[in-house]
């Protein structure tokens, strides 16, 4: 019998798709002018809203004592470099604490 966080894990499991994660994380440290071991996490998740892309990417990484998050409207297959947001919108990027980020 599956554990209770059986469905949190990904059903692909391709040296492509773990590359493509993987491109993204490079892309987003070079872009922020993030140190090579600086935490960046990419993730896809569903939406089944009215109007949401059936699979987008979010990525969130730390600077100082600041979250960073951002999303990318399609499946990490799909994403190019020119889809991290450029690396002067950094400081909009921060997370608030406790706010709603349904949003972007």
């Amino acid at each position: 019998m599956p554990g209770p966080f059986a469905t949190m894990r990904s059903f692909d499991k391709s040296p492509d798709r773990g590359a493509a994660f993987e491109r993204l994380r490079d892309w987003t440290r070079a872009r922020f002018a993030l140190p090579s071991d600086a935490t960046v996490m990419a993730t896809e998740v569903s939406c089944a809203l009215p109007g949401c892309p059936p699979l987008e990417t979010h990525v969130v990484f730390w600077t100082a004592h600041e979250r960073h998050h951002f999303k990318i409207f399609k499946p990490i297959a799909e994403v190019s470099e020119d889809d991290v947001p450029p690396a002067f919108l950094k400081n909009a990027l921060v997370a608030l604490e406790g706010a709603d980020s349904d949003c972007c």
